[in-house]
């Protein structure tokens, strides 16, 4: 009889959070009385738009840099990202004193872009409805002799991303469900090998914006289907494909896909801020925005959600939650 050993497994998380103390911020678990009623469960937000760079994405950056070899590091990191794993390889490169060059579209939000030149990155664009990202980022690692950490392609990112489950787990102790958003799939794939090491009874459930199924679509087909590039509100979400190595894993570890408009993402992230007091990405928003209509279907008594993100500008988050709703102004 043979096993085989999945690629990243909960010591490699629990390795990974080792390597994260005093790097990355433990970040706040936060509960609400009014969405715990509203939902019908008790909900804890796994709050990473309060982590270094606003985002989960620090946690597997600076986990995979910090294993490069002091050779690699001399020659510096090459990325791709839409913005929040581009923060944050450029900051695990400034933390560890080595360059970084970053592939970003041409319409990545500007406060990212901003953010990512802020940490000393060298950013190089590219049209994200027309131009292969990968491609270009190889091409130039290549040239120059670069280490590319991808956005979710990799064990070591993804044991890091798996942290902020175990982080949620270790302060709230056992949950029947947890949700996270779906982009490349990182996220999801680290903190079910996580949420799954430490109780193997939870429900993992993915949510994605209806415009970019990619995920959903390729578990219904049982192999990885590409669909055209999406325009959704929620950019770091706007995938064709899944990853190779993530979608094995979370085919593996996910119990449900659900999907929300981005009608319903403006909705959670106008309840976060008015309700939670918190400002939350349009990613980050899509757990929350499945509770509040239900998509997630029929809930466990306790439930955890990781808010991924909040880098987003005010000027877009005004555009994007417009005036506020009457009656919703003290949390609970």
């Amino acid at each position: 009889m043979t096993t085989t050993t999945p690629p990243v497994t909960l010591d490699d998380v629990r390795d990974a959070a080792a390597r994260l103390e005093g790097v990355a911020h433990r970040t706040p678990v936060l509960r609400s009385r009014t969405l715990d009623a509203l939902v019908g469960a008790e909900v804890h937000l796994k709050c990473e738009n309060f982590q270094r760079v606003g985002a989960f994405k620090f946690r597997g950056a600076y986990n995979a840099a910090s294993r490069l070899t002091p050779e690699q590091l001399s020659r510096g990191i090459a990325a791709y990202s839409s913005g929040n794993h581009a923060q944050a390889v450029a900051l695990a490169a400034r933390e560890l004193g080595t360059t970084a060059v970053i592939v970003m579209p041409e319409d990545a939000p500007p406060s990212k872009r901003a953010a990512t030149a802020g940490y000393g990155a060298e950013i190089v664009t590219y049209d994200r409805y027309t131009g292969d990202r990968v491609a270009i980022a190889e091409a130039l690692a290549a040239e120059r002799g670069l280490t590319v950490i991808p956005p979710y392609e990799h064990p070591h990112v993804i044991a890091g991303q798996g942290t902020a489950a175990l982080e949620l787990l270790e302060e709230a102790g056992e949950l029947g469900a947890l949700l996270t958003p779906v982009g490349g799939g990182g996220l999801m794939a680290g903190s079910a090998t996580a949420a799954k090491g430490l109780h193997p009874g939870i429900r993992m459930i993915g949510v994605e914006p209806e415009a970019g199924d990619d995920t959903r679509r390729s578990l219904a087909a049982g192999r990885r289907v590409s669909i055209p590039v999406p325009h959704t509100i929620a950019d770091g979400q706007a995938l064709h494909t899944p990853g190779e190595l993530t979608f094995s894993m979370n085919r593996a570890l996910l119990d449900d896909v659900v999907l929300v408009s981005d009608g319903e993402i403006r909705d959670a992230m106008r309840f976060a801020f008015e309700r939670l007091k918190i400002v939350i990405e349009p990613s980050g928003a899509t757990p929350l925005a499945a509770l509040l209509t239900g998509r997630a279907g029929p809930l466990p008594g306790r439930v955890g959600v990781i808010i991924s993100g909040g880098n987003i500008d005010a000027e877009r988050f005004a555009g994007l939650c417009g005036p506020a709703a009457p009656g919703m102004a003290s949390p609970a």
